[in-house]
């Protein structure tokens, strides 16, 4: 018996880490989340001693064996003690041996607990959006209609959000109008959301909460069309003044949608259980997609992933003491957490550079998130996740392209819900991601993955996933490239909502300095002959006006880098005497540059928009402004015009500023000049148009 009980001891030993082994040193005894228990008693374990220390597993027991339980009272007292870099430790070292099988929806837990069950019944509840939405049945004569359809469209004014469109390629378009007020009851909400969402909102809510009023005006809005399941683009979302409302309202309606769908799930999993039922047996019960992630949120930067993630634990813990186990958070925290940027000391930058480029801005990152029962678990395996959270560039590096050897991009087969925020940014990142992306939604997978065929709805089956992808844009301005995504990829069977306000005075107002503003049109035939258009008229007609040398210290502002390399290339061969500064350049050649400008060493500066948007420099010695096209941020406009406050005084008179465009920028236009302005400019016979900012 000695050398067996000896034998057994040593075995017990050579299975336990160092973490255990250490835990049994201090204290003699292994710690209550490693005790070897059946399968279906250790998750309640696991949560119990995560969320709370008063809890034990039943009462029954703590009466039939008082030992264990007044030693894990003493386990619990000594544990206080531990200094707080053992408690991190520990919980991360409790988050890396979660159960493996927790992360998928088909071998969970045996049954269903009450929490779920209501849930699921919430979920059949006669108008749920999400119910309605999943079961709606198109015919194949719809599908084919789609492609030939015109769009339908109607117009609405709401009170916050203002012109809002609402359009659709099916026959029918539903239209409607937000109510006075929203209860949290009537939208449906899944649990434990409708009790938390107030108090992780209440930093939006002016005056005290009210249970009747959990939304801010703009929330209301934006959550009644998310909540519908429509496409939405909503084009007015800044940083500085309502980017974290529209975060919040965002995150409710993702975890709201994947709580539905895996409740439905679970619900399923159990009806089947109690009826026996195998694979194959039933074609009731079709709750899934082809493969697992539901929803994926496109983000710019790392700080944005993490502001998503923390929301999410804020609406899954909510008011309830307990707190949720969140997988391998530390490393998240170290990977996606703060990251100042090297800046100069005592640089002055605006307010919104301040408010978008804070925080990790690193651009190159995905991260897969599974929900479960009383636990988030990041870094995920993306086939076994819920939520993908990625950038542009960290979907493209894995989606790859033709011909490539490893390229995955089936776990986009199946994604409900499409979030891209942010939209602008990636203007001056690379729009072409975007674009790679969208062309490689919802395609069929090219394997299979382990699905259960059976379970696959119909629709997912046929190929028609994107007719029930609910798409949510969100940026920061109306531009051609944005408004193109949404109305060639966003085929919502739901419709489509569009926010189109038109601005009515421009950022030409902005303008502090003195100075003449002459816009000149350039003819172009067709939208693909603009660029070359542009180039031939700066070449011919506003180059030559400025290659005196009296026409020193000329800025030329150039948004997009393939034109800023054209003109480069055009500038080195006629021999002009010109600098240049782009987003590519090192900071050598940008102080060089700034130098040999201010000193008037060098009679042009070349200078492109995304080092603008980057950095945010005041270029000094500025005489002569050339806008070889209209910015993409309106703002931008009055930025590099007041630059030449910089310049010093007594030269105000020498100042000029001359802008191109043509009827393809009419958008552009209406944001720098103001809506009214720029129907005149464009419709008039007269090609040159002056305006005079600021005062003597």
């Amino acid at each position: 018996m000695g050398k067996r009980g000896s034998r057994s001891q040593s075995q017990l030993l050579g299975s336990l880490t160092k973490k255990q082994k250490k835990h049994l040193r201090d204290f003699g005894e292994e710690h209550p989340f490693y005790d070897r228990v059946s399968r279906k008693e250790a998750k309640p374990q696991t949560c119990q001693l995560s969320e709370s220390s008063d809890t034990s597993s039943s009462e029954s027991e703590a009466e039939s064996e008082p030992e264990q339980v007044s030693g894990y009272h003493r386990l619990l007292a000594t544990l206080k003690n531990v200094s707080k870099e053992e408690e991190e430790e520990e919980e991360e070292e409790e988050d890396s041996v979660t159960d493996e099988t927790e992360m998928n929806l088909e071998d969970g837990d045996s049954d269903i607990s009450e929490e779920e069950e209501m849930a699921a019944e919430s979920a059949d509840m006669q108008g749920n959006p999400f119910v309605q939405h999943v079961n709606t049945k198109l015919k194949e004569k719809e599908i084919q209609a789609v492609a030939t359809n015109p769009r339908t469209t109607h117009q609405l004014k709401w009170p916050i959000l203002g012109q809002v469109v609402f359009s659709s390629k099916f026959q029918k378009l539903e239209t409607f109008k937000p109510p006075k007020d929203i209860d949290l009851k009537s939208v449906h909400l899944q649990k434990p959301l409708e009790s938390t969402w107030i108090k992780t909102n209440s930093q939006f809510l002016s005056g005290p909460p009210k249970s009747s009023s959990p939304f801010t005006p703009l929330q209301k809005e934006l959550f009644l069309i998310m909540n519908s399941y429509r496409d939405l683009f909503y084009p007015e979302r800044t940083a500085l003044k309502n980017g974290e409302e529209i975060r919040h309202v965002y995150c409710l309606h993702v975890i709201n949608h994947v709580l539905k769908a895996n409740a439905q799930v679970l619900a399923n999993n159990s009806r089947r259980r109690s009826q026996k039922l195998g694979v194959g047996d039933d074609d009731d019960f079709r709750d899934q997609g082809l493969t697992r992630p539901k929803v994926l949120i496109v983000v710019p930067f790392r700080e944005a992933a993490l502001r998503v993630v923390q929301l999410f634990i804020s609406l899954l813990e909510g008011d309830s003491k307990k707190k949720i186990i969140v997988s391998n958070k530390k490393r998240f925290n170290g990977e996606y957490g703060s990251d100042p940027e090297e800046r100069p000391p005592n640089l002055k930058r605006p307010e919104d550079y301040e408010a978008v480029f804070v925080g990790n801005i690193d651009d190159h990152f995905r991260i897969g998130v599974a929900i479960l029962q009383r636990s988030i678990r990041l870094y995920a395996p993306f086939y076994s996740s819920d939520i993908l959270i990625a950038s542009p560039l960290g979907l493209r590096t894995i989606i790859g392209g033709e011909g490539e050897k490893k390229r995955d991009f089936d776990f986009l087969s199946s994604v409900e819900l499409l979030i891209i925020d942010q939209a602008d940014i990636y203007l001056m990142q690379n729009w072409e991601h975007v674009l790679h992306l969208m062309n490689h939604m919802n395609l069929l997978p090219l394997d299979s993955h382990g699905v259960d065929f059976s379970r696959v709805r119909m629709w997912s089956l046929n190929n028609w996933s994107k007719y029930y992808r609910q798409t949510l844009l969100f940026g920061a301005l109306q531009d051609a490239q944005i408004n193109s995504v949404f109305n060639k990829y966003c085929v919502n069977v739901q419709g489509q909502v569009a926010v189109r306000n038109v601005p009515m005075t421009g950022s030409i107002s902005q303008v502090l300095v003195q100075l003449p503003h002459v816009f000149q049109r350039m003819e172009a035939e067709s939208l693909a002959s603009v660029i070359d258009a542009r180039f031939n008229f700066f070449v011919n007609k506003i180059l030559p006006q400025y290659r005196d040398a009296v026409m020193s210290h000329t800025l030329i502002y150039v948004p997009s880098y393939f034109d800023f390399v054209r003109l480069r290339n055009y500038f080195k061969k006629e021999e002009l005497n010109f600098t240049h500064i782009c987003e590519y350049t090192q900071k050598s050649g940008v102080s060089r540059a700034r130098h040999f400008f201010l000193q008037g060493e060098k009679q042009f500066l070349l200078l492109t928009e995304r080092f603008h948007f980057y950095k945010r420099y005041t270029i000094k010695g500025i005489r002569n402004l050339i806008f070889y096209e209209l910015p993409t941020y309106p703002h931008f406009y009055s930025e590099v015009c007041n630059m030449l406050r910089a310049t010093g005084s007594g030269e105000e008179a020498a100042w000029t500023c001359t802008v191109l465009y043509s009827k393809y920028d009419a958008q552009r236009l209406a944001a720098v000049v103001g809506v009214e302005r720029a129907a005149q400019m464009l419709q008039s016979k007269k090609n040159v148009h002056l305006f005079i900012t600021g005062e003597r």
